[in-house]
């Protein structure tokens, strides 16, 4: 994730100040080192880590911590406060009829984001429709056309025209029906002045309501001649990072947003249409604290339940507080939590799970547990509908004759049956205890109470 280095580096000098009552300057001197470190190997502009190494200082030494209150709750709670000030609001978005233009340079990723924020903006309820006016990059047609199919939203583009202000108008004009207008427009190698004046030029056809400015996060110090050479031409009103699923630093992002008096509209985390995140600086924050992000936990968990309740149409969840767990209803369970995204990012948005607990974690950790789940996926291909329903009956020979049909071994079968048998007990728990206290939003409160707080302190 974005910066995650500084939440690595920052957890361990905050883990020295436990049990300690009264910050000293050393103490102080210690943490804003890291800070400086973290942010500056991140690429963030030198003026703007400076200004917020200042503030934390300031703060942690002047302010009297509240009764009750351990000096590294204090500093924890100040660093919070100022990072949520320097990553900044949330750009508006509001749901409703609007049109978006996309700039960036090439390889940053706007036609795959085009893409996302379309599928985002159907998941609220909108009609999107995306329209991809880039006749420089070959291919970018036929990669935009792709991606909106596989988001299932409209798609506007004339792979044969060679007026991108023109095929922005028919756009407009063929999709007229559509809520949510998003403008996909094309990049170049280097801020030419041909890129500002057709961008300029498809915005005076299409009237965007907003420009958001499609950066990669590995971007670095570029990044500030970017944003003001794009503010100046056509105004900024929001930034999307991409590719934060890799080791990308991002903190010329962050340096952009601060360049054009703007703010973060949304995180791309993959390469599937699904992979993007609707900004939300507080739970961002958390997370990068270890602190756990509750409401985008709530929002992929319940998308996902509502997906594979879709696509299966005789399985409703509420099912399982009655009758037996199949593992046909295992299965189930998967898929929706294969729909949640990468177990990492999951992990990170559990308080008390992610940060300091990751930490620790050897670097294969989740592949391992991704690697493992498809196991048990290639093992329950090899089972029959009778063994699927009545998994305590399965004997010595038929675990043998699914080990040789999932090309797996003896142990990772006996596995999947004691998770099965795990999984089934905790189930029983809950069953005759009503819909009312399996709520979703119940749950996620009991978390929050437990672990300290998703979107805030």
């Amino acid at each position: 994730m974005v910066l995650d280095d500084l939440g690595t580096s920052l957890r361990g000098t905050l883990e020295d100040l436990r049990g300690k009552s009264r910050l000293t300057e050393d103490d102080v001197q210690a943490v804003v080192k890291e800070i400086q470190r973290s942010l500056l190997q991140a690429d963030v502009d030198v003026s703007l880590v400076m200004e917020l190494s200042d503030s934390i200082k300031t703060r942690a030494l002047e302010e009297e911590p509240p009764g009750g209150t351990t000096a590294r709750d204090h500093v924890l709670r100040i660093v919070y406060e100022e990072l949520v000030a320097l990553v900044g609001d949330s750009t508006e978005l509001p749901l409703e009829e609007q049109t978006i233009m996309l700039a960036g340079l090439q390889g940053s990723g706007k036609t795959t984001t085009a893409a996302k924020m379309a599928w985002w903006f159907s998941k609220k309820g909108l009609r999107p429709a995306v329209i991809q006016t880039d006749t420089f990059r070959p291919g970018a047609y036929d990669q935009a056309k792709q991606m909106c199919e596989r988001a299932e939203v409209e798609f506007y583009g004339d792979p044969d025209a060679d007026d991108p202000v023109q095929i922005a108008r028919d756009g407009m004009a063929e999709t007229a029906d559509a809520d949510v207008h998003i403008v996909d427009t094309a990049g170049r190698h280097a801020l030419e002045d041909e890129l500002i004046e057709e961008i300029e030029a498809i915005g005076e056809a299409v009237e965007p309501d907003r420009s958001l400015l499609v950066l990669d996060a590995a971007i670095g110090q570029g990044a500030k001649e970017q944003a003001r050479r794009f503010e100046e031409s056509i105004g900024i009103q929001g930034v999307a990072i991409t590719k934060l699923d890799g080791t990308a630093k991002g903190g010329g992002a962050l340096t952009a947003v601060n360049e054009t008096d703007s703010t973060i509209a949304f995180l791309g985390t993959g390469e599937e249409v699904e992979d993007i995140e609707r900004f939300e600086p507080n739970g961002f924050i958390s997370r990068l604290l270890g602190m756990g992000d509750l409401k985008q936990l709530t929002e992929r968990v319940e998308r996902a339940m509502a997906e594979t309740q879709e696509e299966e149409e005789d399985w409703d969840p509420e099912d399982l507080l009655s009758g037996t767990f199949t593992l046909h209803d295992m299965r189930k369970q998967m898929n929706a939590m294969n729909r949640m995204g990468p177990l990492d990012q999951i992990m990170d948005m559990i308080p008390g799970l992610g940060g300091g607990l990751m930490d620790q974690l050897p670097d294969d950790a989740m592949d391992v547990t991704q690697e493992r789940l498809r196991r048990f996926e290639f093992v329950m291909d090899s089972m029959t509908d009778a063994e699927l329903e009545h998994p305590r009956a399965i004997g010595q020979s038929q675990i043998e004759r699914i080990v040789r049909g999932s090309g797996t071994d003896e142990e990772t079968v006996r596995e999947l049956l004691q998770q099965h048998k795990m999984m089934e007990r905790t189930l029983k728990q809950f069953q005759g205890m009503g819909q009312g206290n399996m709520d979703m939003e119940r749950m996620m409160k009991q978390m929050e109470n437990q672990g300290g707080g998703g979107g805030g302190m």
